[in-house]
């Protein structure tokens, strides 16, 4: 049976749920701290050159960081098994070329990449394209003779509409136009994972490697070097890109707070009363660490956050030393992690013109992946009390079956209030800043409602 961390099922659903409301809260009316800081409102024009991060910066580095954690998780099982590294790969392969493909279908059979001025077949066809999905990606415990039969059907449909279909451009189906999120996760997963498998009994080896792919991406930004050319060339651009492996610098840290749950992941006694008290300090200062990180390195108080950074990380260690030390094993080496990648990171911030997402910067990686190791720490405490537990197994169903919440609302919930209608109520919400926010939690909820219903269920997709 598969191993799962309840923590880490909950971050990645903690992401996924985030990526989903940032979406569907009003546009351009709510104070931009509520959007991507380099997007800012009224007209959420790109603006490069503006510093800074809000919550919606922390959604894709945080669930980068969980799919390097599920990496140790996936293959260590396996090895200790005896599959053998030919076996390794081709599985491996497999998953990055099936991420390919979801992040092309994906995209372009949404209503708006079926046609710009969309009627009833632009409104039906997402919702089939959610059901080949299921029937392609969904794997039953039994390989019944029947469910393969229908696979070959939804492989045969999938491929007749890519060829048929004019999509939004007018010209068919095209390689260039993806998911781009996804093809991240694709091309850092494949590196990833065989970063992983070499290194995975030398973990300071794989830290030790980053400094060198550091180098190559600062040396890359300058023509006329072998860097320049390096990550200038692919034999398929619409497939891989070499600029994508700087997300590395966050799936590989994630591996190592993998590793150490595998290693660390039984709790040998009932924590006491003390131990949960100590612990739940400690994620009160990891709290106040994220929260500090996200409000004053958006409103560039940079002096002001790297005093309460280190102020809050002291604190949230001295309250980890007060526990029983069999009680949280794994959970200082989390702390360790996470405090240096923060503080390193707040270091590089005045370096690339400050911390930003798009383009994104060394101080970006460092600090969100840091902040990734805290809120582990955040929930692994929330598990302790009646309502935390309640809220981190809601997340976890969610981050179970990541793949059906990242489709569910723009393949299944937009296309139905499309055809039933309600959409000009949803629209209508939009007007309104806080009406605007409680749309943004209606849609955000039926979707994650939506995978937890399918994670009760046992209906996982999966690559």
């Amino acid at each position: 049976m598969e191993q799962r961390n309840q923590s880490l099922d909950a971050l990645r659903g903690l992401a996924i749920f985030a990526m989903v409301l940032a979406g569907s809260i009003a546009f351009g009316i709510l104070p931009a701290w509520m959007y991507h800081a380099q997007e800012p409102p009224p007209t959420h024009a790109f603006m490069p050159a503006l510093p800074g991060i809000s919550w919606v910066d922390l959604v894709f580095p945080f669930f980068l960081f969980s799919m390097g954690a599920a990496i140790p998780f996936s293959l260590k099982k396996k090895i200790k098994d005896g599959t053998s590294f030919p076996a390794i790969l081709e599985m491996t392969v497999k998953r990055y070329i099936l991420l390919v493909f979801f992040a092309l279908f994906t995209r372009q059979m949404t209503v708006a990449g079926l046609s710009r001025q969309p009627g009833l077949p632009e409104y039906v066809l997402p919702l089939l394209a959610f059901g080949l999905l299921f029937v392609l990606f969904y794997a039953p415990a039994s390989k019944r003779l029947r469910w393969q039969v229908m696979k070959g059907i939804a492989l045969g449909i999938t491929a007749v509409l890519l060829y048929t279909l004019p999509f939004e451009s007018g010209r068919g189906f095209s390689l260039y136009n993806s998911d781009i999120i996804i093809l991240i996760l694709a091309n850092a997963s494949l590196v990833g994972t065989l970063w992983w498998y070499f290194t995975r009994n030398n973990p300071l080896l794989r830290i030790a490697l980053l400094p060198l792919l550091m180098g190559i991406c600062l040396s890359g930004t300058q023509p006329g070097n072998w860097c320049h050319t390096l990550l200038s060339w692919s034999p398929l651009p619409w497939m891989y890109q070499p600029g994508f492996l700087k997300y590395l610098f966050i799936l590989l840290p994630g591996t190592l707070a993998g590793d150490w749950m595998l290693q660390y992941g039984g709790i040998r006694e009932t924590p006491g009363r003390q131990d949960i008290k100590y612990l739940r300090l400690a994620a009160w200062c990891a709290t106040a660490v994220l929260v500090c990180n996200v409000c004053l390195l958006f409103g560039r108080h940079t002096t002001i956050n790297i005093f309460a950074t280190v102020i809050g990380l002291c604190g949230c260690y001295a309250a980890l030393k007060k526990t029983t030390p069999q009680q949280f094993p794994g959970l200082p080496l989390f702390l360790k992690a996470g405090a240096y990648l923060v503080v390193l990171g707040l270091c590089f911030e005045s370096f690339e013109g400050g911390i930003k997402k798009d383009p994104a910067t060394f101080s970006y990686y460092f600090v969100t992946a840091g902040l990734a190791f805290l809120v582990l720490i955040i929930f692994y405490s929330l598990q302790y009390s009646k309502a935390g537990s309640v809220m981190i197994h809601c997340l976890s169903l969610t981050g179970r079956n990541p793949m059906v919440a990242y489709v569910a609302g723009n393949l299944l919930l937009l296309p139905l209030l499309h055809l039933t209608g309600g959409l000009s109520l949803f629209e209508s919400m939009g007007q309104s800043v806080w009406l605007g926010v409680v749309r943004g939690f209606l849609f955000t909820g039926i979707v994650a409602a939506i995978a937890a219903w399918c994670s009760r269920r046992q209906w996982y997709w999966k690559t």
